[in-house]
């Protein structure tokens, strides 16, 4: 076996791979006896049919075993006397394969970069602390007593914030529209569910009560058919209900499996202490990774940029009206648009690269018990079918090691922050959820 470098650029590597043909033949010949045992022809006893015979049946798949398996060979070879760390699965290409010739192929591999990471003792975040107050949590229990308000039926004109029964049906331009039509639909006025102009067109109705609402759809309505569009509704009102009071006590509390309404208000501040802590967890790695991104520069291989690309293209072009709005945002055309998604993907490769290499430099793990808690709280999501989600997980090992992913992630993320200098600044609610869009 001759293996020959033939090209090196950047991290690109080209290798050309001869294998004698006698070599090939004697491995085929060496399969060739390992099943001539377990083979029967008709004519001979079993296992004593002659080689020629079998070879002339059985020779071609046989070297294109032998084939494969030189391939794999070479390529393992290539890797380990060249110290490779192939950043993807390498292409073989086949030059020659006729039996009796000495067989020729090439394999092209792009390869990791050698990536020194930089001090991290010298990052300086900034961490964004909110403490959940009093305040907050009424207002977190007024919606939650939106939420369970019962209503009954009332025999008056509908007011604002009541729940009228409706059937309805629109049309644009006298058509009807899918999803344009309901029976005993029940709608809350105010509640800001319709498109806008909708829900006010039915106050001061009664049951009974028949009314043409005229609305004209969103500019940025998700469907781009009615985008923009106006339109015509033939309500008509089957119900009033008036909504019930909604007491705030121990009682109300136990609806939701608590034992006093302190419990329910002691949960709901440790609930948005928590969900402060993770979108100031957000804004601070966001902080950590562009100032990663700053602080190198090394190159990244063209395959995985291509591939990552091409996945965050693929999302973007399949929503046209998105792309067409975004492209009219930016004032840029769709080449420009790609272009700087292509940046965008190359950072995103370069990032995933450095945490990769202080993973591995540092005996960063995900272990399988993190893995089974991540599934865990996956199905969660999911109530009602928590046993066929684990299910799929189990069934499908690569969907649970999609997982390890996002966890290796935040452990290398949280190793470098630990040796980051981390300053606490106290804010409201509204500046962390300002910096938080703002990051996004």
């Amino acid at each position: 076996m001759q293996i020959t470098e033939i090209s090196a650029s950047g991290l690109k590597r080209e290798y050309k791979v001869v294998i004698n043909a006698a070599a090939l033949e004697s491995t085929v010949n060496q399969k060739l006896e390992a099943v001539r045992g377990q083979v029967n022809m008709p004519g001979f006893r079993p296992g004593k049919a002659p080689a020629a015979l079998i070879k002339k049946q059985y020779g071609r798949a046989l070297l294109g075993e032998a084939m494969e398996e030189s391939v794999n060979t070479a390529l393992q070879k290539t890797l380990e006397d060249n110290n490779l760390r192939p950043a993807m699965q390498p292409k073989v290409d086949i030059q020659t394969f006729e039996e009796g010739k000495d067989f020729e192929c090439t394999i092209a591999v792009e390869v990791l970069p050698e990536i020194v990471p930089g001090d991290f003792k010298a990052i300086k975040l900034e961490r964004l602390v909110v403490e959940p107050g009093e305040s907050e949590v009424e207002e977190f229990l007024t919606r939650l007593s939106e939420q369970q308000k019962t209503y009954e039926k009332a025999e008056r004109a509908a007011a604002n914030g009541d729940q009228v029964v409706i059937d309805f049906s629109g049309s644009v331009n006298g058509v009807k529209f899918d999803g344009g039509t309901a029976s005993d639909y029940p709608l809350v006025l105010g509640s800001n569910t319709f498109i806008p102009g909708f829900e006010e067109q039915l106050v001061g109705l009664k049951a009974g009560d028949e009314k043409t609402v005229t609305v004209t759809f969103p500019e940025n309505y998700g469907n781009a058919d009615l985008a923009g569009k106006p339109a015509e509704f033939a309500c008509t009102v089957k119900e009033v209900r008036g909504a019930g009071a909604v007491v705030m006590d121990d009682e109300f509390a136990k609806r939701f499996g608590l034992a006093s309404l302190q419990e329910l208000k002691d949960n709901i501040k440790r609930d948005l202490g928590q969900e402060y802590k993770s979108l100031s967890r957000m804004k601070l790695k966001r902080g950590l990774l562009d100032q990663l991104a700053d602080q190198h520069s090394f190159e990244v291989p063209p395959g995985m940029v291509e591939l990552e690309f091409d996945q965050i293209w693929k999302e973007i072009s399949a929503d046209k009206a998105r792309l067409e709005a975004e492209m009219a945002e930016e004032k840029k055309s769709e080449d420009e648009l790609q272009t700087e998604y292509r940046k965008i993907a190359e950072r995103r490769i370069r990032l995933g690269l450095l945490l990769s290499e202080v993973g591995r430099v540092n005996n960063i793990e995900v272990k399988p018990d993190e893995i089974t808690r991540a599934m865990v709280e996956q199905a969660r999501r999911f109530p009602g079918q928590e046993r066929q989600v684990m299910e799929y997980f189990q069934k499908n090992p690569e969907a649970a090691q999609s997982l390890r992913a996002p966890i290796f992630e935040d452990k290398v993320v949280d190793f470098i922050v630990e040796m980051a200098s981390v300053t606490d600044k106290p804010v409201t609610k509204e500046e962390l959820q300002k910096e938080v869009e703002a990051v996004a």
